[in-house]
């Protein structure tokens, strides 16, 4: 395979870019692969930056909302996937504080009740054990997990 042209390589990346919402570590890996040189990667990144393309912010509201949507995942995990990314503390931080309470508290109990019916045979004390840890390492906070455990009443049929 012949290396890319940068004007080649810009018109790719912008292609990359419009599928769905990319954020400049993910164009800079796809770059990378295509055997762009750092020097060419900046000004590549650059220009789809300014034309629209790459929007960190942007990026993270919509990362944010499917990920708490259709991946069920808590702002826990949320946040790490993220910062995994190398993006702005700032506009992570923005993009979580987006997030509806009512929603999020929604999809935590949905998820806990999905766990529920998973588990059978198991003693109410081993049942919760093992739904509060599945939450937990659904990127729910604790205090969340255990405001619906005490606080809610729960009780085994949600």
């Amino acid at each position: 395979m012949r290396p890319l042209s940068p004007a080649e390589a810009l018109n790719k990346a912008a292609a990359y870019c419009t599928l769905c919402e990319r954020c400049t570590s993910e164009v800079s890996n796809k770059l990378t692969a295509w055997g762009i040189a750092p020097a060419g990667q900046q000004n590549i990144i650059e220009r789809l930056q300014s034309e629209g393309f790459i929007d960190e912010e942007r990026y993270c509201r919509a990362f944010v909302n499917d990920k708490l949507r259709f991946n069920h995942w808590g702002r826990i995990k949320i946040i790490a996937a993220l910062r995994d990314k190398r993006l702005p503390a700032e506009h992570i931080n923005a993009a979580i504080e987006l997030i509806d309470e009512e929603e999020y508290m929604s999809v935590l109990r949905d998820v806990m009740a999905a766990k529920q019916k998973e588990l059978k045979g198991n003693d109410d004390y081993t049942a919760r054990q093992k739904i509060v840890r599945f939450a937990a390492s659904r990127g729910f906070e604790p205090a969340k997990i255990l405001k619906i455990v005490n606080c809610e009443g729960y009780e085994m049929d949600f």
